[in-house]
């Protein structure tokens, strides 16, 4: 299955996987939502960065996922800590996930920077920052 995976442009998210530092990708809310139990290790996750290019600039294979149960707010706090070397999150992104119900840890590997392009988003009327896409060849624009 492949993703289309929107990273946070100010949190520096998609530097942070170019230098390897950051190997981990979270995606938390108050309920189960996307991705909560549909990305697989397998999956390819496809980057682009929310500043209002919409350009795809790399990919990278989904190496582990973990879908926690539900969690307080202080077990969310320290599930998120415990995995911040690998997170890397800023303030923002901490205060965005950090006392999450339910948290998405996502693991990748092979990360690599691609020929940059551009989505058919008409088919994702709800636009959210993970959109499973089955095959990316479907809404890529070459």
């Amino acid at each position: 299955m492949d993703n289309v995976v929107y990273l946070d442009y100010k949190a520096k998210e998609l530097d942070n996987l170019k230098s390897g530092k950051k190997t981990m990708i979270i995606r938390g809310a108050m309920g189960r939502k996307l991705p909560y139990g549909k990305v697989n290790e397998g999956d390819i996750l496809f980057f682009i960065e929310n500043k209002g290019d919409g350009l795809v600039k790399a990919k990278a294979t989904v190496s582990e996922v973990f879908n926690s149960e539900q969690l307080t707010k202080e077990d969310s706090l320290k599930l998120i800590e415990s995995n911040q070397p690998k997170l890397l999150l800023d303030n923002g992104l901490m205060k965005r996930f950090g006392g999450k119900r339910y948290l998405v840890l996502i693991s990748i590997k092979d990360f690599c920077e691609i020929e940059n392009f551009k989505i058919d988003k008409s088919k994702y009327g709800n636009m959210d920052d993970w959109l499973p896409v089955g095959n990316i060849d479907n809404v890529a624009i070459r």
